[in-house]
């Protein structure tokens, strides 16, 4: 049973359990853009979130990838372990989206081979900046091997993740996760997979299903959530 509230974030809350090494997540229906700048609220939006990323990252553990879930409580709310998170946004790209056509000029939706791997600080006062690894070993964020060991895990999430959204008829564009360190040390994927955390480009249409809609004023954000949550669905 959660207790005491930990953290409040953006699009979750964190909540103790009478275990000190396991908190409950709690996803919220916020939407938040612009380094919360824009702010929204969608109904059923922290329930799909949450089922969406239930999924994912359970196929993920059976494919050997360590992460901080361990069950959902309910369909809003997941019983993970308690993590210290690693104040690092790291971001895969497969297709020229958002912000990289903004800094550097690519035309949105070219095919980037390989991926491109950032890392971006998380720190809303500087506003999430781009950094380098010397960069984040200077701010004491992690060492140049867990940057490297970091680095190979979002490959294998992005080689797995390509794979599982082209069988649902969706181009992965890019991606955000976040990593933590459990109470050993090791460090396992954190935070959530979700449309908040990933463009998703249908692959017939080019149909945005992800919170692109809500940056861009498109409309139908839940409606695309929606989709997504059904085409996971039916392929379990």
């Amino acid at each position: 049973m959660k207790q005491e509230l930990l953290y409040e974030g953006k699009a979750k809350q964190i909540y103790s359990t009478a275990n000190p090494d396991e908190v409950i997540i709690y996803y919220k229906d916020d939407a938040t853009a612009g380094n919360g700048a824009k702010k929204a609220q969608f109904e059923d939006k922290g329930r799909l979130n949450s089922e969406i990323s239930r999924m994912i990252y359970t196929d993920l553990m059976k494919n050997g990838i360590k992460t901080h879930l361990i069950k959902s409580v309910n369909e809003r709310e997941q019983l993970c372990h308690k993590v210290d998170i690693i104040l690092l946004e790291a971001i895969v790209r497969n297709i020229a989206a958002g912000s990289l056509v903004k800094r550097i000029g690519l035309e949105e939706g070219k095919k980037l081979n390989p991926p491109i791997l950032e890392f971006c600080y998380k720190e809303d006062s500087f506003n999430d900046p781009l950094i380098n690894d010397d960069h984040a070993v200077a701010l004491g964020l992690a060492t140049h091997e867990e940057l490297d060991f970091i680095r190979g895990e979002m490959l294998k999430i992005n080689d797995y993740l390509k794979a599982l959204w082209l069988e649902v008829g969706i181009d992965l564009v890019d991606f955000k996760i976040e990593f933590g360190r459990m109470k050993d040390g090791t460090i396992v994927l954190a935070d959530e997979i979700s449309p908040d955390t990933c463009r998703l480009w249908d692959s017939k249409t080019g149909e945005k299903l992800d919170k692109d809609r809500f940056r861009q004023d498109m409309g139908g954000v839940i409606e695309a959530y929606e989709e997504i949550h059904r085409r996971l669905k039916d392929r379990t």
